[in-house]
């Protein structure tokens, strides 16, 4: 049966062999997984690390800008509300 890891466990190994404390030898008993692997999730991480800073700063704005607009939006229904309850009163 094929053992599967979380992102947090992948990512704390991967930072470990990233760091080169310890050897691929010590890293694969230390976590008891293959230096295959552990070679590969370092890879990864290193490919990745790139891409995450680059787009961290686009997705806030993108995510700030669609909440903004929501917000106009709540505001621009309340409003019409509050309108009819006043022609209504």
């Amino acid at each position: 049966m094929r053992k599967s890891y979380t992102a947090k466990f992948k990512a704390n190994v991967a930072i470990e062999a990233i760091k080169e404390h310890d050897t691929m030898a010590g890293l694969s008993s230390k976590f008891e997984v293959h230096r295959a692997q552990i070679q590969n999730w370092k890879k990864e991480a290193i490919d990745q690390l790139p891409t995450i800073f680059a787009r961290s700063k686009g997705k806030r704005e993108k995510d700030n800008e669609l909440l903004v607009d929501e917000l106009y939006k709540q505001i621009g229904r309340l409003k019409v509300e509050n309108d009819w309850l006043k022609k209504k009163g």
